[in-house]
């Protein structure tokens, strides 16, 4: 039955899913500029609450602005440093153990032999293993930093200009609260649930990252300041950052120690990351974003798509961001707000979508 808009509900669907279509292609075009934007609005929304009581205290709002700019500028300072360090050291790891690597290799390939491994299967794992690839890695791992940088000379200039944005909107609500509620709710919803997500990422990631650091360096792995940097990174890639995390100290333990440290290395990470990564902090974020665990796990697939690496780190505030745009609006779509997770009051108090209502009055006007 038609809608009052004149169209199908079907219709409509598929209209919007290829609208939707167009938009994400385009974003896909486009991700080398929105990357870095999407980038320099989270770190201004996470750090923006500072600005409060600064001007409660009489700073004029330039100055406050200026707090809000530099704070982010140090978490990027922060960043660079240990993407940088990591990096550096990374590459000496690669040049130090190229001998014990290539021997690593060999008795891996032999083993995978012994158990019947087809010989092409064989071959392309020692091709993927090569000495000569982490080699190619660690080179282009400069590349990569230089890469950053040029990234965050936008996010930089990004940041300012959204800063002082910011502090300009904080005054909607005086001046169009009565008439757009709704819009700057579901904004200040949104920005709670950003805030709240990189606080609860940020916890786990240092007590994670402390932990396996100190393991690793009980353990006697090389370089366990990097491992324990990679840790806090990849924490921040909901669900998958575990493995990311794990795979590289565990090569560099069977390098070093053979298999009883590898295995080592395995058993601790399951321990501490599985345990705190998978099971315990999936379940905070959840609570603290109304996100189900489910969606969370495939966003980080779906932005880093669309948007490129940048989309795993981001991948949960822009599904926010895409709730609180498309399915926050009004009781047509509670439904779908309600599956990706957020808590809604119960059926009967909810009013009647506008589809509903007029299905219940044509047959009575009939």
């Amino acid at each position: 039955m038609a809608s009052p808009q004149g169209l199908a509900p079907s219709t409509r669907t598929l209209l919007f899913l290829s609208a939707a279509v167009v938009v994400l292609a385009g974003m896909h075009a486009a991700r080398e500029v929105l990357a870095p934007l999407f980038l320099a609005a989270v770190l201004v929304i996470i750090v923006h609450p500072l600005r409060h009581p600064l001007e409660r205290r009489g700073w004029p709002r330039a100055a406050a602005t200026t707090v809000v700019i530099l704070v982010v500028y140090l978490i990027l300072l922060a960043l660079i440093a240990m993407l940088t360090f990591a990096g550096i050291q990374f590459g000496g790891l690669v040049q130090d153990y190229l001998n014990e690597l290539q021997s690593s290799i060999t008795d891996v390939t032999a083993w995978l032999a012994s158990l019947g491994v087809d010989q092409s299967s064989i071959d392309s794992i020692r091709d993927a293993l090569q000495p000569s690839q982490l080699v190619g890695v660690a080179a282009s791992l400069g590349g990569a930093v230089m890469g950053i940088l040029t990234t965050l000379f936008v996010v930089v200039t990004y940041v300012i200009f959204i800063s002082v944005d910011a502090a300009r909107y904080d005054g909607a609500d005086d001046h169009f609260g009565a008439t757009q509620g709704n819009v700057l709710g579901r904004a200040t919803t949104f920005n709670i649930g950003v805030r709240r997500y990189f606080v609860v990422s940020a916890s786990f990631g240092a007590v994670v990252a402390i932990i396996d650091g100190v393991a690793l360096w009980a353990l006697g792995v090389p370089a366990p300041a990097v491992w324990a940097i990679l840790a806090f990174v990849t924490n921040f890639i909901p669900n998958v950052g575990f493995v990311i995390g794990v795979v590289p100290p565990t090569l560099l333990a069977l390098v070093v120690g053979g298999w009883p440290l590898a295995l080592a290395v395995v058993a601790v990470y399951s321990v501490v990351n599985v345990v705190l990564q998978v099971l315990v902090q999936p379940k905070f974020v959840s609570d603290a974003v109304n996100i189900t665990l489910t969606l969370s796990f495939v966003s980080v697939i779906f932005w880093t798509f669309v948007i490129g690496p940048l989309g795993a780190i981001l991948a949960v505030p822009l599904t926010l961001l895409t709730r609180a745009v498309l399915l926050q609006g009004g009781p047509a779509t509670a439904w779908y707000s309600w599956l990706s997770g957020e808590d809604l009051p119960k059926a009967k108090e909810l009013p009647p979508a506008p589809d509903a209502e007029a299905d219940v009055d044509e047959p009575a006007a009939g």
